[in-house]
């Protein structure tokens, strides 16, 4: 394994974190009868499996279900100076909740500390003012610092790129989890302002929210030959060493090996990485121009800022996607979960919109005459069932 000096925290991070958010028997806050004896075996074997690897960073949420409640079973039984072990708590406007969250997350790991306590979805502007506020939930979190049952305070986030810098420049957190990785870069320039405030920066969802790279399109998988799509993702992310650790959400102790395969490469990564980085980007570049992979989004505003909601500047990244990579399945599930995901996945589909007003709204857009067009193309492509997010999931 490799680690990495996980910014002031000063932890030695390392560069695979073992998420636990897939491996849990439900995504209902259900007590230990619930759960079968076959999930907690497997979810057991999968944490034995990443510690024995070096990947002894675990991380869960009062909010994945009975994710806590079965590692409660397992994690005292390993040394707890060998385990970082980090929760997150979603902020509200009664900070008393947040406590009460807290002591929940405890008694359900039955340890003493968490090494690290995020402040869970800091994703508009009102939840960081909900954090940020007296007796808000980071006051909390400071008395339980001082308490010595949290070593650390971070967020986490899903919000747009001047939420998450803003939250950064307090200067009041030590890390920071975020979306980051080849699929979508727009998060780059806060990654920037999180090396600025030492912190560190833990990347979400790589292999889901990265493109659904368990399921790749033939055309991805040929293009990143002699790799899979996962390891092509895990090198392009560690090649920047302001990227501290990847979470992987694995369900069972198999689905470390790409992982593990991208850290014994990493020796090589100036020899693998950039002949497929510069494949793919020629193929996106065939759609959209030399403006891959961030000047695009110019002038396309965050959905919060779109007459009607729409998430054009969402739904134009996908419609990319697919027409360059075939990424179909990816911007399905994607696009379904427009209207469903709350300030998690802001926006609405293009299944109506009022075009003047569209045009109107992003009229620096380099895609403002396109864009109509590809809303409706993607919409008609794309549109299904409704999706819920996994922590909507009975």
């Amino acid at each position: 394994m490799i680690y990495r000096r996980f910014g002031r925290t000063e932890l030695a991070m390392p560069v695979i974190t073992c998420g636990g958010m897939r491996y849990q028997q439900s995504w209902q806050d259900e007590g230990l009868d619930k759960v079968t004896p076959s999930n907690q075996e497997n979810l057991e074997k999968t944490i034995h499996r990443a510690v024995e690897m070096g990947i002894n960073h675990i991380e869960t949420a009062r909010g994945y279900g009975t994710s806590e409640i079965q590692l409660g079973l397992v994690l005292p039984k390993f040394s707890r100076e060998k385990i970082i072990l980090q929760t997150k708590i979603v902020p509200s406007e009664n900070p008393a909740e947040f406590l009460e969250r807290f002591d929940k997350s405890m008694k359900n790991l039955q340890l003493d500390y968490v090494d690290l306590l995020g402040i869970h979805g800091i994703n508009t502007p009102e939840l960081l003012k909900w954090t940020l506020m007296k007796g808000g939930a980071l006051e909390e979190a400071r008395k339980l610092q001082k308490s010595g049952r949290v070593r650390h305070v971070g967020f986490s986030t899903h919000a747009d790129l001047n939420t998450i810098t803003d939250t950064i420049n307090t200067g009041e957190f030590d890390y920071v989890n975020l979306h980051w990785y080849y699929v979508n870069q727009q998060n780059w320039p806060a990654i920037t302002a999180a090396g600025k405030h030492d912190m560190g920066v833990f990347i979400i969802s790589p292999n889901d929210k990265g493109g659904k790279l368990y399921q790749p399109s033939a055309k991805l998988r040929k293009l990143c030959e002699p790799v899979t799509p996962m390891v092509f993702n895990d090198l392009f992310c560690l090649a920047r060493p302001e990227v501290h650790t990847l979470s992987m959400g694995v369900s069972k102790p198999s689905d470390f090996d790409d992982h593990l395969e991208a850290v014994r490469l990493f020796e090589k990564v100036q020899e693998v990485l950039p002949p497929i980085e510069k494949r793919l980007n020629a193929e996106i570049e065939k759609v959209i121009g030399p403006l891959w992979p961030v000047a695009w989004t110019k002038g396309l505003p965050d959905a919060s800022e779109m007459t009607g909601q729409v998430n054009v500047r969402e739904i134009i990244r996908l419609w990319f996607l697919v027409k360059a990579l075939d990424m179909v399945a990816f911007a399905k599930d994607r696009y379904n979960l427009f209207g469903e995901g709350g300030h998690w996945f802001p926006g609405i589909q293009a299944a109506e919109f009022d075009q003047e007003k569209i045009l109107t709204s992003i009229t620096s857009s380099t895609f403002r005459d396109r864009a109509p067009e590809i809303l409706r193309e993607a919409h008609d492509a794309f549109a299904a069932e409704p999706k819920k997010r996994l922590s909507q999931s009975k």
